[in-house]
């Protein structure tokens, strides 16, 4: 079979398998749930499981937040409030509505017990003293009330884990009904809200970074190859590969995320790394007269190669990300680093197929007048070497100033974290902070001692004490437990006067409130704090988003206070809830994140050492590609970019793209040296032959990822501009310190005519070596 014929064979197979994958990969749903960001197999996860499966999530809530024009006590208003209680009362998905307008004051006398309605809004006569009692009574304030008077907050519990569509069907009534009533100053927050909102803007932007992408790799590839082929051929490797990357996803059953949107964009950029180099060295070969198909297999046996260790090292990079406890970011390896290996195949088959279908291209060989590629790198080389022992010192300055600088990152990270300070929806979240409770939740599981409850005396003691604990010092706006219920059930049994808002002061007493429990036993306040035993209870609350450094000191404050003045014996307490699961995500991301880099650098001494026999290789190949990260690491600490979940993948992708060209260099420098005994000579040859591709392809990535720069989402911005920005550092690495550190570092073997003989310098080499 001809050549010819095996290349149709390669191609209809490859267009078979990608028209069954498209079709799969259009099948792919958008999804970005808050609980998949939780640390799997971690064994508070597992606690929290158990927790919410008695006391239901902390979670499915909805809150609505209205200014009032003047006064929240102004009829008309409550009026309005009132209406829309009584509307979202009726709406699917809502579980319970409690709003200003349907809180009530429970009162228990011996013949039942009765409920007192806080505000009348039909009633303008009452409504003064409705102020006054609501103001003194706890809990109303911060939580229903601001404490201004002039806003109102409604709480909506969902259905557990609601969906995007049925939540937007949802919000989309609610908000024709408040336009309907008038009610224009309004704020939304809630873990369903924010999910959406996600979803839709990774559906955008995924849109956006895929058209960005794919006009820049036009523009790039035409200023480099200024015809047809050198356009379309990339582009079609690439864009199969995406399509293959993206129907494996849903093959096993994922999604896409917050992490998994930029695989595509991620692939249109790293994914080009093979093609061009590909093309690059099939180009130059062509300029230098070389028949069409001897080019094409000098250039497969040339590159292949190193296009065999960039991909692995790449993938590595990315599969270092498998360990990772977090789900998105596990997958997002997972997939990507995937990915790139199908880019390599296709690269190695498609596209060879395609070249040799088409005819020979018509390409200008190299001008004479000092403007081509070989002049240009040729006269950079000079300066290298005439400056390199400046290159050397400048390098040591920034290593210095960059490990001393990376001190300065903190490990933090805080809800909505993706979103801008001036996102609208984290514009909301913020006016809950201000105006209200706060809405990150807090969650701690009381359990009592063997052969008590937690309606005794002073199991109910031991947690009002922690209670205080966490009001005067901790910080907590809002909180409901036991004890709340018991000091409410004490004011109902005496009339209703706040004074009875307490706890009662002898076991006498109490007996006789808990008698009284059965009335309610039936209302989702008492369910949803303490099991149907009294052995097993929650203390919930609400506070602004300290950030998950802040919490960690708090937490260990607060477990050192109950350590030293709770009783064991009496009362046992666990921390618990999403607030703390999303904080854990930044407890081990140096680890992962120093795995991931040992990963990659062992992987590339390994392949230094097979192709050097040489620690002092491998140290040299190393070091150009430590020197960027070092120097991403200062950025992140001189302007205070926060190490958590979505940055803490930067180094480990970075590192991983980045050694693809000092890996493609070695290669050709490796290849050189067995035909060049001379060191510069060699060392001068690979920069000029390495050094169009490596600033060829470094380009067109740091574009690609400079293209992330317009997303919505931090986590996304700060990827594009840090490892955008690590390529950058790397190409000045390549060029400037690599050759610099070759020329006095490397010492090379000695070859034995009778075992590897010096091959013949090919006519292209005899041509450079004498310039």
């Amino acid at each position: 079979m001809s050549y010819k014929k095996y290349c149709y064979l390669v191609i209809t197979i490859v267009l078979a398998i990608t028209g069954f994958n498209a079709y799969h990969a259009s099948r792919l749903q958008f999804d970005y749930d808050f609980d998949h960001f939780f640390p799997e197999g971690d064994p508070d996860l597992a606690y929290y499981n158990d927790y919410r499966s008695q006391f239901g999530n902390d979670n499915d809530y909805i809150l609505l937040g209205i200014d009032a024009p003047e006064t929240v006590f102004d009829p008309t208003f409550l009026a309005r409030i009132d209406t829309l209680s009584q509307f979202l009362k009726q709406q699917r998905n809502i579980v319970e509505v409690v709003s200003p307008t349907t809180l009530k004051n429970p009162v228990v006398e011996s013949f039942g017990a009765f409920e007192i309605p806080y505000l009348h809004p039909y009633e303008p006569e009452k409504l003064p003293s409705d102020s006054a009692i609501i103001f003194q009574t706890p809990g109303l304030v911060n939580s229903f009330f601001s404490k201004d008077g002039k806003s109102v907050s409604i709480a909506l519990k969902t259905s557990p884990n609601l969906l995007k569509l049925p939540a937007d069907t949802l919000m989309q009534n609610v908000h024709a009904e408040l336009k309907r009533l008038n009610l224009t100053e309004t704020h939304v927050a809630g873990k369903s809200v924010a999910e959406s909102i996600f979803v839709d803007r990774m559906q955008t932007e995924l849109a956006v970074f895929m058209s960005l992408g794919i006009l820049l790799l036009i523009v790039v590839l035409w200023l480099t190859f200024r015809t047809w082929w050198g356009v379309v051929l990339p582009l079609i490797v690439v864009l199969f590969a995406i399509i293959w990357g993206l129907a494996m996803m849903y093959y096993f059953g994922a999604s896409i995320d917050l992490m998994t949107v930029l695989l595509p964009t991620m692939m249109f950029v790293v994914g080009m790394s093979d093609v061009m180099h590909i093309l690059t060295r099939y180009v130059t070969e062509i300029d230098f007269g070389t028949p069409k198909m001897e080019a094409i297999k000098i250039t497969l046996k040339e590159s292949g190669f190193a296009s065999l260790l960039t991909s692995i090292t790449t993938s590595v990079g990315f599969f270092s990300l498998i360990t990772s406890p977090i789900g998105p970011i596990s997958n997002f390896g997972l997939y990507t680093g995937t990915s790139v290996l199908l880019t390599f195949v296709l690269a190695y088959t498609l596209l060879p197929a395609m070249m040799i279908l088409l005819d020979k291209p018509k390409m200008n060989r190299p001008s004479k007048d000092g403007k081509s590629w070989f002049d240009i790198l040729g006269s950079l080389f000079r300066q290298v070497v005439k400056n390199r022992l400046a290159i050397l010192a400048i390098s040591a300055g920034f290593i210095v100033i960059s490990v001393a600088s990376i001190s300065k990152i903190r490990i933090d990270s805080t809800f909505l974290e993706d979103l801008s300070d001036d996102d609208p929806v984290k514009q909301d979240f913020y006016y809950f902070e201000e105006k209200f409770a706060g809405v990150r939740p807090f969650e701690m599981h009381l359990k009592a001692a063997p052969g008590k409850t937690l309606y005794d005396l002073e199991t109910l003691r031991e947690t009002e004490e922690i209670e205080t604990y966490l009001s005067q010092i901790y910080g907590l706006n809002f909180m409901a437990s036991p004890v709340t219920i018991v000091k409410a059930l004490n004011r109902s049994y005496n009339g209703g006067g706040n004074e009875y808002f307490r706890l009662p002061e002898t076991e006498k007493e109490l007996k006789k409130l808990t008698a009284k429990l059965k009335l309610f036993a039936k209302k989702n306040d008492l369910k949803q704090l303490i099991s149907e035993d009294g052995k097993s209870g929650r203390l919930t609350g609400k506070m602004p988003d300290v950030g998950s450094a802040k919490a960690k000191v708090m937490n260990n404050e607060l477990k050192a206070f109950i350590a030293k003045n709770t009783d064991a014996k009496i009362l046992e307490t666990r921390l618990t809830g999403t607030a703390l699961l999303m904080d854990k995500n930044g407890e081990d991301l140096t680890t992962n994140m120093m795995l991931g880099m040992g990963t990659d650098i062992l992987i590339v001494v390994m392949i230094a050492l097979g192709l050097f026999r040489s620690f002092r290789m491998a140290i040299i190949t190393i070091i150009p590609n430590l020197v960027p990260i070092l120097m991403i690491g200062a950025v992140m600490g001189l302007f205070s970019i926060n190490m958590k979940v979505s940055t803490s993948i930067i180094f480990t992708i970075a590192f991983g793209i980045a050694i693809d060209d000092t890996i493609h260099f070695v290669s050709k420098f490796k290849l050189v040296t067995l035909k060049e005994p001379s060191l510069f000579k060699a060392i001068r040859y690979t920069f000029k032959h390495a050094g169009k591709a490596i600033i060829i392809n470094s380009s067109i990535l740091v574009c690609g990822f400079f293209t992330l720069l317009f997303s919505s989402f931090d986590g996304t911005f700060y990827t594009g501009l840090l490892i955008g920005l690590t390529l950058i550092f790397g190409i000045a690495a390549e060029i400037f310190l690599l050759p610099v550190l070759l020329l006095y570092f490397y010492k090379p073997t000695k070859q034995k005519k009778n075992g590897m003989v010096l091959k013949e310098k090919t006519p292209e080499l005899q041509r450079e070596l004498v310039n």
